[in-house]
């Protein structure tokens, strides 16, 4: 097996939140006077870091205004996540086999490092990863390549050589655009929808590093001659 990276985006592929955002996005948005569809959420915010979609939504505001609803967003998120919290089936096995197998293993995430720090804590998975970019780390976000570019960059491998797991179409369109191959996570898409890259799962029971490897570098290679 030859050398390569994994990277992992954290909503919806460490832990499903995805839910607990939606409606912690709705009640939010409420209290501002706004209401989300379901469209509104996919084309407008998910995949999104909090200074991209609160612009998009509140307009034109100062800096630090942004700041104060995006931590006011997640807080209320935190609050309503923190009781039912729960790692993605399978996930910390698979960490511990990557590890075991020396392959190095990142963070890449448009979420907020309060988020992430909340995260990791609770599910007590923070022992795993010495490498994280959140949204402080890029000016633009996904669909962006910009933050799987710099994760590549930081772990000291071409993005070709890094595998991403990923959930939303922008983290995919991201992972892509930056060169690197794709594992998608049907937490918030179908198989279907989730269809054009490399692997599809559903969560990370049984799912070997060597198994990962033949799907994402030797499969492709074979399809593509």
């Amino acid at each position: 097996m030859h050398s390569f990276a994994v990277i992992f985006d954290m909503d919806g592929v460490l832990v499903d939140t995805n839910p607990y955002h939606k409606i912690s996005l709705k009640q939010f948005c409420e209290r501002y006077g706004y209401a989300l569809s379901e469209e509104d959420l996919i084309t407008k915010i998910y995949g999104r870091t909090n200074n991209e979609w609160i612009r998009t939504l509140f307009g034109s505001l100062p800096t630090e205004r942004i700041l104060a609803l995006g931590e006011e967003k997640e807080a209320l998120f935190r609050s309503i996540y923190k009781d039912v919290i729960d790692p993605l089936a399978g996930l910390e096995e698979f960490l511990k086999r990557l590890t075991q197998a020396k392959i190095p293993i990142a963070i890449g995430t448009s979420a907020p490092r309060s988020n992430v720090d909340f995260v990791l804590q609770l599910t007590r998975l923070e022992k795993y990863f010495h490498t994280i970019l959140d949204q402080s780390h890029v000016a633009h976000g996904k669909p962006d390549p910009e933050i799987y570019l710099k994760v590549a960059d930081r772990l000291g491998f071409e993005p070709k050589r890094c595998v991403v797991f990923e959930d939303s179409l922008s983290g995919v369109e991201s992972a892509q655009r930056a060169g690197a191959k794709v594992v998608g996570v049907t937490t918030t898409h179908t198989r279907q929808e989730l269809a054009h890259t490399n692997f599809v799962i559903s969560d990370f029971t049984d799912l070997m590093p060597e198994t990962l490897y033949q799907k994402v570098f030797m499969d492709a290679s074979e399809s593509n001659r």
